[in-house]
């Protein structure tokens, strides 16, 4: 058993605790996270590297995973072209059930291991691309089944668990959180491990490929009004520029940053 599944040792004083006990022994819990994932730094800059080379070179980065794994791999994947311009089909997403699985639970999705095949084979995974597998209990037969196939297909692979289980591929990250506060709810430090684990390999890897500069994301897509004023933000600051001169500047390098600066005179 997964020690995801396991029985918190306070799990059965939780219907007897103040609320503000229960919330406290929560983040407590939380804490506990955050430092399980800091231990797994040097997996995490190697799982960075290996997303940067294939971004580079023309492959993908595929998220793959059931529940709430399924689900923080989508998010990853929806927050990439916006924030660093990266187009839609360099990071896909696929969870266990399909589109419907993000917001309702498909029954029994995540245990046919054949639709985890069946989705690597429809994506064309191969040696180009990248394919970050999560679970959280490192057992999900979905993804432990698009991994395998993954590699068959000699794609590089990553493997996200909050476990200590035994798995074979190029780069194992794991967080082994322990026992949730309820048992199996896994979208709590177990999902919150996961996350950052996450974040910090696709932000580190567009750093690597050179989307942030001087701490700003100067890929940005400006889709509303808040990114154009960010993107104009930029423009005024690493350029030494005023507002109006980046304004003209964004409007002539069609609302690139990168082309706004390199259109300023020395």
């Amino acid at each position: 058993m997964s020690s995801t599944e396991e029985v918190h040792s306070r799990a059965d004083e939780l219907d007897s605790l103040t609320t503000h006990e229960l919330v406290a022994l929560l983040l407590a819990e939380e804490a506990e996270a955050v430092a399980r994932v800091a231990r797994a730094s040097k997996p995490i800059a190697a799982a960075a590297d290996l997303v940067a080379s294939c971004l580079g070179n023309g492959g993908r980065l595929v998220y793959v995973g059931a529940g709430t794994s399924g689900r923080l791999g989508v998010l990853d994947a929806a927050e990439l072209p916006p924030t660093f311009g990266t187009r839609p089909r360099q990071v896909r997403a696929l969870i266990a059930g399909g589109t419907r699985a993000i917001q309702h639970a498909v029954e029994g999705a995540e245990d046919r291991a054949r639709d985890g095949q069946q989705a690597m084979a429809r994506l064309r995974v191969s040696k180009k691309d990248v394919v970050c597998a999560i679970a959280a209990s490192g057992a999900t037969p979905f993804t432990r089944a698009a991994l395998a196939s993954a590699r068959r297909r000699k794609a590089k692979t990553l493997f996200v668990t909050c476990s200590n289980v035994r798995v074979s591929a190029d780069v194992v990250i794991r967080a082994p959180v322990g026992p949730e506060v309820i048992a199996g709810s896994t979208r709590l430090k177990a999902g919150t491990a996961t996350k950052l684990i996450l974040n910090a390999i696709s932000t580190a890897a567009m750093v690597r490929l050179g989307k942030v500069y001087r701490g700003r994301m100067v890929d940005l897509v400006a889709t509303n009004a808040k990114l154009r004023r960010r993107a104009q933000k930029m423009v005024e600051e690493l350029g030494g520029v005023t507002p109006v001169q980046a304004r003209r500047l964004l409007v002539r390098s069609g609302g690139s940053i990168k082309h706004a600066l390199a259109l300023i005179s020395p």
